[in-house]
């Protein structure tokens, strides 16, 4: 490598190479992630369409070859020649990164995406892009391939007067993405969330590949029925959703709220009908807006004494379920993933909005009112029990004393990138573990039974749990807002439990656990679960293991059916002797393991189903259930 650094060394990227030199840049990964993200940005101009007024439907293909089609009823791109560029305004859009509806002009009032920055971005980083513009009777059509244009613009028809709209139909470039096969449920939950944001607008997604399905996604309510939605499987504890709307300096605001009797928040922000899964200003404006609002509200109408403390806005937000959605001309963004807002404007109108139609309100139900204040109020006295307990569990360094809990045994190493804990269920287990493990990078943590379903508990109950308790302990990073990920003490934390239907539920509730106080953990991919034999194969003193039922019957084609194989099923891990459990599950070099993830753009369904599955209400489980029986592998019969 030369040691000189002169001007030949700057490069300039020309066009949208730049796009294929670092897509991360532009689409947040080249994973599943990024690909479905290709879809959201040409559906979001579709959407802007719509929110100028001019869209009604559109219609997200998903063809044999996992190529996407989207088709809107808008106003087309424009297809006359572009001034500054002299090329048509359609080739602009799609060739240069820069360019687009959105950067004034008035075009736009408000807009999610930047047409020209998604739609560019999209083809860049596609094999093929073709694009029709139906407009003034004509179909108008386009053909690009890796960004650069192979077919200039023509029309190729007729349409008819009333028709209008683009079709952009484009296959993902498989050099750069490391998956290319479409998720029909990732897409589904998108759109169904668009479609919600925004009222009166049609939304169908249509699979055309081997299983052929249809779902369309239609809400004259609004966000007012995204609320019903998410609070499906709970029990609100009052009927109607709550709904604020107004303007304030420019900012449209909408926010839609529901509280129910679980003990979570589940607050979601959009801006200009993109999800904003860091929150960002107006969220800000929301939350100050629902304490100071409640606590004024509780004191003139002595529901809280003079010598009681403000209710907190944790106590005032414990089982809400809100949808805050907001419209803003220049949006500020962090990244160009779009995942926090910095608009200190939205601030100010969602907090002006809420307040004072929050106030009207409670005024208007002082029967809602009493309700939700009374949960805040159990809350608050629940919360004070906890941090009596929370005390308990903050782990310390090692110097000052804390002891770890008592069934850990720890490993010797206090490097966290090479050490890794086992959350084992039950003693046997535990002690074929602590037998099999490397000492130095692998601690393990015996769970006596089920830990406690946080999703049916209050804070003080959970960190009075003495399972829970250890684990907290164990981790080291405290949980909630206590949370410190510098402070974890393993970069991999493992679930091992039976591969029978009791360690699927102990799977379960650790996952709801960690998800619901922890969920940096599987953000930042430290949550894995172990991947147990479910079969050993002996014949003729040698021995296989099979981790499926497909494993299985591909070794017994191998080493032929007959009188001498010897197959054992094994239900627990306290089957396996530490030899066994070692060469199985636990030696880096030859486990299985699942890595568990989590996508902030699935955050809302993510939490209806873990709602479903570990809440009260019995029948959205049997539905579940039913709906997703036929995925079910290995079962314990």
């Amino acid at each position: 490598m030369s040691t000189e650094y002169d001007a030949s060394q700057i490069q300039i990227l020309e066009g949208l190479e730049a796009v294929r030199v670092r897509p991360g840049m532009y689409i947040g990964s080249i994973s599943s992630r990024g690909l479905h993200h290709l879809v959201y940005e040409i559906v979001d101009n579709s959407v802007d369409e719509a929110l100028a007024g001019f869209c009604t439907e559109i219609k997200v293909k998903i063809n044999e070859d996992n190529s996407i089609t989207v088709r809107d009823n808008g106003r087309g791109i424009p297809v006359d020649i572009q001034q500054k560029a002299g090329k048509p305004a359609l080739e602009v859009v799609f060739t240069i990164l820069h360019a687009g509806g959105k950067f004034g002009g008035g075009g736009y009032k408000t807009s999610g995406g930047l047409h020209g920055v998604g739609a560019s971005v999209v083809n860049a980083l596609s094999t093929w892009l073709d694009v029709k513009v139906y407009k003034d009777c004509k179909i108008y059509h386009m053909r690009f391939e890796k960004g650069k244009v192979v077919e200039d613009i023509k029309v190729i028809g007729e349409c008819s007067p009333e028709e209008s709209g683009t079709e952009v139909s484009f296959l993902p470039d498989a050099t750069i993405f490391e998956e290319t096969v479409y998720d029909f449920d990732i897409l589904k939950v998108r759109l169904r969330e668009t479609a919600f944001l925004t009222k009166a607008l049609k939304i169908t997604l249509i699979d055309k590949r081997a299983e052929k399905r249809e779902m369309s996604f239609h809400y004259e309510g609004g966000i007012k029925e995204f609320v019903t939605y998410l609070n499906k499987s709970k029990s609100p504890i009052y009927e109607d959703v709550i709904y604020c709307e107004g303007i304030k300096e420019k900012v449209v605001v909408e926010v839609a709220m529901q509280h129910n009797d679980t003990y979570t928040e589940s607050i979601y922000t959009f801006v200009n009908n993109i999800n904003t899964p860091e929150g960002g200003t107006h969220l800000s404006g929301f939350k100050n807006a629902l304490t100071k609002t409640f606590n004024e509200y509780a004191r003139n109408n002595k529901l809280l004494k003079e010598n009681e403390e403000n209710l907190s806005g944790e106590d005032i937000r414990e089982g809400l379920v809100a949808i805050i959605s907001v419209k803003i001309q220049d949006p500020q963004f962090e990244g160009q993933t779009k995942q926090k807002l910095g608009n200190s404007e939205a601030q100010t109108a969602v907090n002006a909005v809420v307040s004072e139609q929050l106030t009207y309100f409670l005024e208007q139900n002082p029967g809602v009112a009493k309700l939700i204040s009374e949960k805040a109020i159990t809350a608050q006295r629940a919360r004070a029990a906890a941090r009596k307990a929370r005390d308990l569990t903050r782990r310390k360094s090692a110097l000052d004393g804390m002891s770890l809990p008592g069934k850990l045994a720890d490993c010797s190493s206090k490097n966290p990138e090479e050490c890794e804990i086992f959350i084992v269920e039950g003693d046997s287990a535990g002690g074929s573990a602590k037998s099999a493990r490397k000492r130095d990078t692998q601690a393990i943590l015996p769970l006596r039974g089920k830990i406690l379903n946080v999703e049916k508990a209050r804070l003080d109950k959970i960190y009075s749990n003495a399972e829970i308790k250890a684990m907290i302990t164990a981790f080291g990073t405290g949980i909630q807002k206590d949370f410190d990920i510098s402070k974890l003490r393993y970069n991999k934390i493992i679930i091992m439990t039976d591969a029978d239907v009791d360690g699927a539920h102990i799977d379960t509730l650790m996952l709801t656990f960690i998800y619901r106080f922890m969920p940096e953990l599987i953000k930042e991919g430290h949550v894995y679960l172990a991947q147990p034999p479910l079969y050993k194969l002996e014949k003729n003193k040698k021995v296989w293991y099979a981790y499926s039922d497909e494993e299985l019957d591909n070794i017994l084609k191998e080493v032929g059916r007959d009188q001498n194989n010897k197959i054992q099923r094994y239900k627990g891990l306290g089957e396996m002797d530490a030899e066994q459990l070692w060469e199985t599950t636990m030696d880096p070099e030859r486990r299985v393991l699942k890595k568990v993830v989590l996508d902030d753009s699935m955050l809302s369904e993510t939490d209806i189903t873990f709602n479903t599955l570990m809440g009260d209400q019995v029948a959205p489980r049997r539905e579940f259930i039913e709906a997703n029986a036929k995925y079910v592998s290995n079962l314990d019969i």
